[in-house]
């Protein structure tokens, strides 16, 4: 592989022919695209594992020009790896990766490179250098046109080179380099300002912002949705979807994907295999819904032969109709029958026996149930009284105003989702509200029928020393079956994984146990900092199903428009210290 270029975490690499050892680790096939060749990117077998840890085993994937697929699963799972495995940072245990030959691909990694002191211009000049390295080409072939020469050859190298500017937007350089800028609000920067002086939602924005000008054939982009506002996000989803390239999506963000996709492949959490399913977001969670409903089938039809089969095998040898005394009186007769029907009964017995041991050695397993949050004591005691008041609320870090005079009441049956732009305060709110944190005037009142229950962002309240068990457990009374038995059934957590730490899990894990110890608190008014961060969807999806029937109020900080959608309580929006309601019908100040 030879680096084209290399702006911040958007990586161009062009493809050529690099075998190794007994397998290809990354082939160039000859040809150019759309003639005879179908697909721009070829995944087989791709393994990779730390230790006896499997990341990936055998994924394979095929990605056509003009596809946008969108890669999905658990925080943990691979998703991340696999497109570093592409572009040649992460040397998979075994692999086939294949390219058309000549595809220039571009990389949006989720951590932040370092541009030295190179200002804005800067980048945005290194972004469009292949652009400038055609057109200069263009005008050399131009020149030895009017200087005579072989004209055939000379035209055949101006029409293929001419029209790789064309697909890159050559011809239209400055107006594309003004859309994206403004698409992404960084046009406002001054080009020459110094990119190490940007924040880090600038910096990702301007990440962005570069990659998207290169015009890369193939497109990864590893969680392309942070730092981004609505505005931002609608601009993007737009472009994608009339992107001329194949584009590969790594995101949690439903909406993004509904939006940018056609296709959806999912690393499955436990196997670490690929399965592809076909449509946007919403035909994969249709698909997934009906594979669940045929394992619940499944299980439950399996249930009903193992108890059948256990029935038969211990009636049918107790069967002593043919002890029966014989009419005849011949004995030898009798003997011959009860030989006979004993026979019979063994052979029906050995084949349930062997038929029980095959469903036994490899049983379909049981279907989570739904997650559910039942609080410890009926909500309705604080029908009629006020659960939570918050009056003249005030906090400061530094010379920062976080929280400005906030004062609001919240009712028995209020769902509160607060928005705002990240470092607004969303979070600190909630931890004064919870108790993990301190305001430095106003008060906080709260019912003494109300039991808190609260959803961290940051993960914080874990020690990485104890295991998923004794995470669950700590500070409940039982036996540790009462708390083994919820993790289990719920689906969170395998019967092996429990007993891992805290440290030895993925963001994913983590949130699940974070999830699992909610549900355990058994609480009546919950607080959840941006609930949807570091979810797989089909956790996400019975979460909020759970949170849907959950009967006591709520109040949940999320940027995740469709958790915003369907949450359907009011919408509070924190800016600037202070709070607007921006729909809904409580009363807030």
């Amino acid at each position: 592989i030879t680096q084209d270029s290399c702006t911040n975490s958007a990586i161009m690499r062009r493809a050529e022919l690099v075998s190794g050892g007994d397998f290809v680790s990354l082939t160039a096939l000859d040809g150019k695209r759309g003639k005879g060749i179908t697909f721009m990117l070829h995944l087989t077998n791709i393994s990779k594992s730390y230790g006896d840890q499997q990341i990936l085993d055998q994924v394979s994937l095929i990605l056509n020009d003009g596809q946008r697929i969108g890669l999905v699963g658990a925080n943990g799972v691979g998703k991340s790896t696999l497109l570093k495995i592409i572009v040649g940072q992460i040397e998979a245990d075994r692999q086939t990766v294949a390219l058309t030959a000549g595809t220039r691909i571009g990389y949006l990694s989720q951590t932040l490179g370092d541009w030295g002191n190179s200002t804005l211009q800067d980048v945005i000049d290194e972004a469009q250098r292949h652009l400038h390295t055609l057109e200069a080409q263009m005008r050399s072939l131009e020149q030895q046109m009017s200087a005579g020469g072989d004209l055939e050859a000379i035209m055949a190298a101006y029409g293929e080179i001419s029209e790789q500017f064309e697909r890159g937007g050559g011809y239209e350089m400055e107006f594309r380099i003004e859309t994206v800028l403004a698409g992404l609000r960084v046009d406002h920067l001054p080009r020459e300002r110094r990119v190490m002086s940007l924040s880090g939602g600038e910096k990702a924005r301007v990440g962005l912002a570069l990659l998207l000008l290169q015009n890369p054939d193939l497109l990864l982009l590893d969680e392309p949705t942070n730092h981004l506002d609505f505005d931002s996000l609608s601009w993007l989803e737009a472009t994608l979807r009339h992107y001329r390239g194949a584009v590969l999506i790594v995101s949690h963000d439903r909406e993004f994907l509904n939006r940018t996709v056609t296709g959806i492949v999912e690393i499955e959490e436990h196997s670490r295999k690929t399965k592809q399913y076909s449509g946007d977001y919403d035909a994969y969670l249709r698909a997934k819904t009906l594979e669940r409903r045929h394992w619940l089938e499944d299980y439950q039809r399996q249930q009903e032969e193992v108890k059948a089969l256990r029935h038969a095998i211990k009636t049918q040898a107790r069967q002593v109709a043919h002890n029966r005394p014989s009419t005849d009186g011949d004995k030898f007769l009798a003997y011959h029958r009860q030989m006979v029907v004993e026979q019979a009964i063994s052979r029906r017995v050995s084949s349930a026996e062997e038929r029980l041991r095959r469903i036994e050695a490899d049983p379909v397993p049981r279907p989570p149930d739904p997650l559910r949050f039942d609080p410890d004591f009926d909500p309705q005691a604080i029908k009629g009284r006020i659960p939570l008041f918050v009056s003249g609320l005030n906090k400061r870090y530094g010379e920062r105003e976080i929280l400005r005079g906030i004062t609001f009441t919240l009712g028995a049956r209020s769902r509160i989702v607060l928005v705002g732009p990240n470092g607004a305060g969303k979070s600190t709110l909630l931890k004064i509200l919870a108790g993990q944190e301190s305001a430095d005037s106003g008060e906080v009142y709260i019912n003494p029928q109300v039991k808190i229950g609260y959803l961290d962002q940051q993960q914080e309240a874990m020690a990485p020393q104890r295991t998923v068990l004794e995470t669950n457990r700590a500070g409940r009374p039982g036996e540790d079956q009462q708390f083994v038995a919820p993790l289990l059934g719920s689906g969170l957590f395998r019967y092996e994984e429990i007993g891992r730490t805290v440290g030895q899990l993925s963001s994913g894990q983590k949130r699940k146990l974070q999830i699992a110890c909610l549900m355990a608190d058994r609480a009546n008014l919950l607080l959840l900092d941006e609930p949807t961060n570091y979810v797989s969807f089909d956790v996400l999806e019975s979460l909020e199903e759970a949170l849907w029937h959950f009967p006591g109020p709520i109040i949940a900080a999320s940027h995740d428009r469709r958790f915003l959608r369907q949450f359907e309580g009011e919408t509070w929006e924190l800016d600037g210290g202070q709070i607007t309601q921006v729909s809904g019908s409580a009363a807030a100040v």
